[in-house]
């Protein structure tokens, strides 16, 4: 029997690979290490922050559920290979890694505006903690603890590129009983992370503005490198 990734591009299918891997490892080795510790994005000034998590964050999902891993994949592997055939295998990498760095920087800067608004500083070293109050505390406590993970950051980076070079290709969403062309759906799904990022919704663990980090350094990255739709996808 055929592997199913036997069509995959060659960056596309080891990134699946990768982090199909890790996710099993996060519970093959549970009980000895704690890898979202360790390979999870924290806030640049958390004890827990490491130089190496702007690129591990990418390959960790969330252990709660399987959905959060299976969208992210399903996603790449649906939009990536006609990405990578057209960037090439090189530039693809550099594009996805730029965009799932770009997702966590965006996200961290959104943080520091949230602690910098609750405590006066971007930091608790900086910060009087004697004249915060307890609330304000806790939520930058919050912050400081919080993980982000998963490959949403880039996988947003992709759907923008997608939707730049291909914009007249018709996609099925779920729940729309009709093909909807790319440069209609794509765009809704970014002003939707905006909405939500932006009313942040009580219990909504989402990091909305790690999408929009993605899909914006996705737009820039097709701009800056002067990438040309196909002759054929016109």
């Amino acid at each position: 029997m055929q592997s199913p990734f036997a069509n995959l591009t060659p960056v596309v299918k080891n990134l699946i690979i990768i982090n199909i891997i890790v996710y099993i490892a996060m519970f093959a080795l549970g009980d000895y290490v704690n890898l979202v510790k360790y390979l999870a994005a924290f806030y640049f000034n958390s004890p827990n922050f490491k130089p190496w998590q702007i690129i591990t964050y990418m390959f960790m999902h969330d252990p709660g559920g399987i959905s959060h891993i299976l969208f992210n994949m399903f996603a790449l592997f649906s939009f990536g290979p006609i990405l990578e055939s057209t960037l090439g295998s090189k530039r693809f990498f550099n594009f996805y890694f730029i965009t799932g760095i770009g997702a966590l920087l965006l996200h961290m800067f959104v943080q520091g505006l949230e602690v910098h608004n609750l405590i006066g500083s971007f930091t608790l070293g900086g910060a009087d903690v004697n004249n915060i109050s307890e609330a304000a505390l806790q939520s930058v406590y919050s912050i400081y603890r919080t993980p982000i993970l998963g490959a949403s950051g880039a996988i947003f980076g992709v759907l923008v590129g997608f939707g730049m070079l291909f914009p007249n290709l018709e996609l099925m969403i779920l729940f729309i009983p009709v093909p909807v062309k790319a440069k209609y759906i794509i765009p809704v799904y970014i002003v939707l992370e905006l909405f939500l990022g932006v009313k942040q919704y009580s219990g909504d663990s989402v990091a909305h503005f790690a999408h929009l980090g993605g899909a914006l350094f996705g737009f820039l990255l097709i701009k800056l490198w002067g990438v040309k739709r196909p002759n054929n996808y016109q």
